[in-house]
């Protein structure tokens, strides 16, 4: 077996029939879209392999093991403001506080004397509070009289602004978790505690390509009856966006059973998940289908939302997850985020990261028919009230991409749901960061 295509257990990986029996009242030819993403949560596997990667170069990737912290984050308790550490003992309440001032602590030079009662010390902010000092009153709240800070009752209270120690980060404490996706705050926190490198999970590799002889690449002839192929661009920038997989374009590949089955077992030797668009469609006339079938474990199935409902999920020779996206550009793009994108970062090793939903406004009213999840092209604003308001790009046919540009996200409408009247919330799915 290929290395890349272990599973995270040592049990067998479970078979589609077996997932399928899981699953009250599966029928693959009308599938709810949460009873789809539930087949595939039980049938992709988490991949092995880690590395040590230096800070920088471990953005964007998955952490493989907790990071604990080895110190108290901050190392001692600290000032939090500019102005003058005193003891909170020392403050009136019937009158002016008036301190002496005993010398000064910055960070990184700390004051190394003592504050005897009614003594105080100037200080920065980041500079290790004096023994038995425990509250910071900021400059702008005193008023300097020959060498004395006077400090007006109520403006400071016993602790203020001061900075605990290891109240950030406590020694031994899990200072980020496994599975996370590394971020740039993530970076400064690694390095907080010192640590030059990070164990990080390899990354998934995700071959894709598309099917059809109808299909041109960029730079050919387009002859009549034939379109460019834009899926495969759509597939590799979601793929791309997600930060963690290396990406394998394998191209266009011809409807005919001898290129379909070479470039699924090729696939399948580099890749763990293969991501194809076209030729899964109920009755359709070419090879895909039946070389899928051939080569692994694969089910077809007809599910209830709009657009997308023809797919294909299942297990390719050596243990490569297959999705079979639809043709139709805009159901390529939902159905990868409605399915695809959370099977690869569970594969990835990737811990929560649900997609973003939002509550706003429909502006226009909406036909929709129960037992279906539907997806609309929108266009989210902001309204003077506060309220997120959307409204619809226009046509929804599955064929216009363009309507996913004019968008900034989509309008989700459940299974079990009817029409929306104007002035109803719905669900959105932002497109930042995400196309």
């Amino acid at each position: 077996m290929n290395p890349a295509m272990k599973t995270s257990a040592a049990t067998p990986p479970p078979q589609l029939q077996a997932i399928a029996d899981s699953l009250a009242g599966y029928d693959p030819t009308s599938l709810p879209v949460a009873q789809a993403q539930a087949f595939i949560s039980r049938l992709v596997h988490t991949v092995q392999g880690v590395e040590q990667l230096a800070l920088r170069s471990a953005l964007g990737r998955v952490l493989a093991e907790p990071v604990l912290s080895p110190i108290d984050v901050p190392s001692h308790d600290n000032s939090a403001m500019d102005g003058y550490a005193l003891r909170g003992a020392d403050l009136r309440s019937d009158g002016p506080t008036v301190l002496q001032i005993v010398g000064k602590g910055l960070a990184g030079a700390q004051f190394e004397g003592s504050a005897a009662p009614g003594q105080c010390v100037r200080i920065t902010t980041g500079a290790v509070m004096p023994a038995g000092l425990d509250t910071v009153v900021p400059q702008e709240f005193t008023a300097l009289r020959d060498g004395t800070v006077h400090i007006e009752p109520g403006v400071v209270r016993t602790g203020d602004n001061r900075r605990l120690a290891g109240e950030d980060l406590a020694r031994g404490s899990v200072a980020l978790p496994p599975g996370r996706l590394i971020t740039a705050s993530d970076l400064g926190v690694a390095a907080s505690l010192g640590r030059a490198e990070l164990p990080v999970r390899r990354r998934l590799r995700v071959a894709f390509f598309s099917t059809g002889d109808e299909l041109r690449s960029l730079g050919e002839p387009l002859d009549e009856g034939c379109v460019y192929d834009s899926n495969r661009y759509t597939i590799w920038g979601m793929l791309q966006r997600l930060g963690f997989a290396e990406v394998i374009d394998m191209g266009v590949v011809r409807d005919n059973a001898a290129s379909l089955t070479a470039a699924f077992r090729e696939a399948s030797a580099c890749a763990d998940a293969i991501i194809t668009s076209g030729g899964v469609s109920v009755g359709e006339a070419d090879h895909t289908k039946q070389v899928m079938a051939a080569l692994g474990d694969v089910v077809f199935w007809r599910i209830a939302m709009r657009p997308g409902r023809p797919m294909a999920i299942g297990r390719i020779q050596d243990g490569a997850i297959l999705f079979g996206l639809p043709g139709n550009p805009v159901a390529v793009m939902v159905t990868f985020y409605a399915f695809v994108r959370q099977a690869l970062m569970q594969m990835a090793g990737v811990q929560g990261l649900p997609l973003t939903m939002l509550r706003a406004r429909c502006l226009t009213p909406m036909r929709k028919k129960p037992g279906r999840t539907e997806y609309q092209r929108g266009i989210v604003t902001l309204a003077g009230d506060g309220q997120w308001e959307v409204r619809i790009t226009g046509a929804q046919g599955s064929g216009i991409l363009s309507s996913m540009s004019a968008a900034n996200g989509l309008v989700v409408l459940p299974h079990d749901s009817g029409n929306v009247q104007a002035g109803d919330l719905v669900d959105i799915w932002p497109f930042d960061g995400l196309i």
